[in-house]
């Protein structure tokens, strides 16, 4: 397990097997979330738009109608309230 202190102003160094691991360098972004059960999870902002190259193409899945995407974010914003 890794472990870190926080400063009196809050801040943390990151060890660097998790910088590492998370491909982070000076200057990098990092987002911190609380999941639904309480756990802080972090993610790095840091991608390059290359790697998302492809990620939204999918040769035997027929693409959606913007009608079904609206209706797919009206069925999501409602999980919400």
């Amino acid at each position: 397990m890794l472990t870190t202190k926080v400063t009196d102003t809050g801040q943390i160094t990151l060890p660097d097997e998790i910088r590492q691991h998370l491909n982070l360098v000076t200057g990098s972004r990092i987002e911190f979330v609380i999941d639904e059960d309480g756990f802080v999870k972090i993610f790095p902002l840091n991608v390059a738009v290359e790697t998302l190259s492809g990620i939204l193409h999918h040769p035997n899945i027929e693409p959606a109608s913007l009608e079904e995407m609206d209706a797919a974010i009206v069925e999501g914003a409602n999980d919400w309230t």
